[in-house]
Order: C-alpha cells, then sequence, then structure tokens
C-alpha cells in the first residue's frame, strides 16, 4: 500500500473533524467509542473560546463523570500547554485546528485563554448532564415542585431506604392479617 493510500483516510477524518468543531456549524456527533468524539468536543470548546466566547457562556454535556473529568483535562492542558509554546509552534497548533494559519493578534488571545477559563465567574461548565439538572433544580425548587434543600441519594443510600420501606410494608401487612 502506498503512503498516499495510507494517509488519505486519516487526513479525511481530520477534515470532518475540524469541519464538526468548527463554531460557526450546527452538528450532531455520533460514533463508537475510541473514534474521537472527545476530541472534537475539546476542539469545539477552544476553537468557540478562540472566537470570543465566554468561558462562562459554554455548557458541556456528558453522560458520565469520567467523561466529564476527561473532557476538561484536555481542554486546560491544551490551554495550559499554549501558553508555554513560541509563537511558530503555536501557530501550526491553531492552523491544523482551524485550517488557516492565525493572526498575531489572535496568537496572543490564545496565550491568555487559559487564565480566562479558570478566572472566568461561573467558569467552563463541563458536567454530566444528571449534575446539570440538579444545578438547575436547586436554583429553581419552587418551579420544580420539589424541597429547597433536597439532597441526590447515592445508591447505598437508595437501597437501604428501598430495604427500609420494605420492611415497613411487611410489618404493616402482618399486623392487619392478624
Amino acid at each position: 500500500m502506498s503512503e498516499a493510500a495510507t494517509t488519505t483516510p486519516l487526513s479525511e477524518t481530520t477534515l470532518l473533524q475540524n469541519a464538526a468543531s468548527s463554531p460557526g456549524m450546527s452538528v450532531w456527533v455520533s460514533a463508537n467509542a475510541g473514534s474521537g468524539k472527545t476530541h472534537v468536543l475539546t476542539q469545539r470548546v477552544i476553537r468557540l473560546m478562540l472566537n470570543g466566547t465566554r468561558p462562562s457562556a459554554i455548557l458541556c454535556l456528558t453522560y458520565t463523570k469520567a467523561a466529564a473529568s476527561e473532557m476538561s483535562n484536555r481542554v486546560f492542558e491544551k490551554l495550559s500547554r499554549w501558553t508555554a509554546l513560541d509563537d511558530e509552534q503555536l501557530a501550526r497548533d491553531i492552523a491544523a485546528m482551524e485550517g488557516e494559519t492565525p493572526s498575531a493578534f489572535k496568537l496572543a488571545e490564545a496565550r491568555k485563554l487559559f487564565a480566562r477559563a479558570l478566572e472566568s465567574p461561573g467558569g467552563l461548565k463541563i458536567q454530566t448532564i444528571h449534575a446539570f439538572c440538579e444545578s438547575l433544580l436547586h436554583q429553581f425548587p419552587l418551579e420544580a415542585n420539589v424541597a429547597g434543600h433536597f439532597s441526590v441519594l447515592d445508591d447505598k443510600a437508595a437501597a437501604s431506604l428501598l430495604s427500609e420501606a420494605r420492611r415497613a410494608l411487611l410489618t404493616a401487612t402482618q399486623s392487619e392479617a392478624r
């Protein structure tokens, strides 16, 4: 197999991932595990911030805590790395992501993104769907018709309460049968 034949699929994948990470596009990313979804979403978050979006205006939702942590780590790792790169390396990194050579102004802005993401009031929100919904319920308990100071049960506490309820039900049923 020729070298061109082996690099074409990778180049095509990279082009598709770059298109999906474009802040100007509305996209739906669906793919198998390990295919680069987190890479695309991480790249999209960074590109949004590169194009002037405030970190506090970005919300990333995942299914698992591990995925949220991985995505957050990738975003902050890349942004922190950008603070130490020389102009040529940083320009290559941004050009590989955006498909065009960045201006000197964009390079300067890219170097500030790490601090901006860390210091932004409200910060960059990368969390699970459950954590997001819980925060909404805490912000709007009256509208959601829930107690203001509710807490979410972990699996162990939920199992314990369910066991207690079963025991109480069986005890009440036995008392009525006598």
